[in-house]
This record gives structure tokens, C-alpha cells and sequence, in this order.
């Protein structure tokens, strides 16, 4: 299925100048990892000590999109200019599950969105990520696929954050929403567990062949 990771690519090439004038001034992909990590925790703690204040919710999109931003920048700096390490792998694919636990729980504190609904949609996210991780344990790669991927939940949360933000009624909207999040979230990892299967079938296939 689609999601909004395909237009990763396009939106890499916009940052590419940029990095290239991060790692001139020393800046290391850990740096930006530790940073996105960081941004998160601090503006889901914001959020969760406010009580759920409007005002921060508005502001949701624009952490959101800074965050996608960084993540694209600390993979490029990994990638293009040879900053992969082990922590940065760890960081990378952990600093990603405590972003999006930081930035969905204050949902909870909006009252019409179920605290059940919110702790189940926290709880597929992780399991998303888990199953992208452990394709890579059957001999596949590492697996983005959607319909409900990382970029698609803070697409989804940061028209949440501006909905909320200008108080337009949600009343009867937050329980639909939670509940369309947990079946996408669903069908996202079964679909990367399907696909990780048929392509390390795919890839043994080729190996006995050889």
C-alpha cells in the first residue's frame, strides 16, 4: 500500500545541501538522531504537563515536520557521508519508538479520544516498528511499508494537533479516528510481515539457485 515514505526521496533531495553543510561543520548523524529524540521527549513532556493545552497541539505539525526533517538528515549524513555506526543504529530505530510514544500519549489527555484507543494505537506503532526491525532477522530488508508507517502517523497526528489546536468539535470524530488508526496500524504489520517473508523467500530462492 501507499504511504507517504514514498516521497521520501524528493524530500531528501531538498535537504541534501544543507547536510552537506552539516557535515562540514562537524555535525555527526548521532548528533541530529539524539536531537530529534530529544525534541520530541521534551514537546510530548510539554504537552503532558500542560494538561493537553491547545495551544501546544497547534504547534504539533511543525515539531512534527522538524522531526521527519532530522531523521532524513541523520540517515543522509550516515549514508552519503559514512557516519554509520552501531549506536547509531540503535539510536536510530529506538529514538524513533520513544518519539512516537512522547508525541501520541498526550493524546489520552484529550477527553473524547479513548485512553484505551490511544494506548493501543502507542502500542501497534511499536509493534510497526518491530516488525520492520525483524525482517531483517529472515533475511530481508528492512521493511517501511504502509498503509500506517512513521511519516503517515505524524501526518495523521498533526492534523489531529491543528484540529484540536483551533478547537474545532471533536467529540465525535476522536473515537472514529483511534479506531481507523488501530486497523491501518494492523494492516500495516501484517503487511510487512508478509512482504519480509516474500522477499527472503525470494532471496533463499535465489541463493539455492546460485
Amino acid at each position: 500500500m501507499a504511504s507517504i515514505y514514498d516521497v521520501k526521496p524528493q524530500f531528501q533531495a531538498l535537504l541534501r545541501p544543507l547536510v552537506g553543510r552539516l557535515a562540514d561543520a562537524g555535525v555527526t548523524a548521532n548528533h541530529v538522531t539524539i536531537a530529534a529524540i530529544w525534541l520530541s521527549v521534551a514537546y510530548g513532556g510539554a504537552l503532558w504537563l500542560s494538561g493537553g493545552s491547545a495551544i501546544l497541539f497547534l504547534g504539533l505539525p511543525f515539531v512534527l515536520l522538524v522531526r521527519m526533517a532530522l531523521n532524513a538528515v541523520d540517515g543522509m549524513l550516515a549514508r552519503e557521508h559514512e557516519q554509520q555506526t552501531d549506536l547509531g543504529a540503535f539510536l536510530n530505530e529506538g529514538g524513533d519508538v520513544v518519539s512516537d510514544i512522547a508525541l501520541l500519549l498526550p493524546l489520552a489527555l484529550i477527553s473524547p479520544f479513548p485512553v484505551f484507543g490511544v494506548l493501543a494505537v502507542v502500542l501497534l506503532s511499536m509493534l510497526t516498528e518491530f516488525a520492520g526491525i525483524m525482517a531483517q532477522s529472515i533475511g530481508a530488508s528492512r521493511r517501511y511499508d504502509g498503509p500506517m508507517g512513521k511519516s503517515d502517523r505524524a501526518a495523521v497526528l498533526g492534523v489531529l494537533g491543528v484540529w484540536i489546536g483551533i478547537g474545532m468539535p471533536y467529540a465525535a470524530v476522536a473515537p472514529l479516528v483511534t479506531g481507523v488508526l488501530v486497523i491501518a496500524l494492523m494492516f500495516t504489520i501484517s503487511n510487512r510481515m508478509r512482504r519480509a517473508l516474500v522477499e527472503a523467500r525470494a532471496v533463499t530462492g535465489a541463493l539455492i539457485a546460485a
